[in-house]
């Protein structure tokens, strides 16, 4: 088998033979420069698009952030008053707990 490619005259006429191809290569280099602009614009206005979504997302979910957050403050705060009020029992209890979740998911993969 040779290596060579296949020669077709029809694909390899010289522009500056041809009128018609030099103006049909300018036409292409047009194209190809108007379709740059248009993906480099379409690009930024996804890219302001996406930033002004996630900037009204941030704005909204912020109020919602502050009590679930001072929730979980709260709940931490008890947690460990109550773990240095009686660490015995809180030992305990999470020994439980982790036997537990080890039996349930021991069962889950048979």
């Amino acid at each position: 088998m040779s290596a060579e490619p296949l020669n077709n005259d029809a694909e390899h006429i010289d522009p500056a033979e041809s009128p018609e191809g030099a103006a049909g290569r300018r036409a292409f280099k047009d194209a190809v420069a108007i379709t740059e602009r248009l993906v480099a614009d379409a690009a930024w206005m996804a890219e302001k698009t996406i930033r002004d979504g996630v900037e009204a997302l941030r704005a909204q979910t912020q109020a919602y952030s502050g009590p679930a957050s001072q929730t979980v403050d709260d709940a931490q705060r008890y947690v460990i008053e109550r773990v240095k009020e009686r660490p015995v029992t809180a030992a305990l209890a999470g020994l439980g707990v982790g036997f537990l979740l080890g039996v349930l998911l021991s069962s889950r993969g048979k």
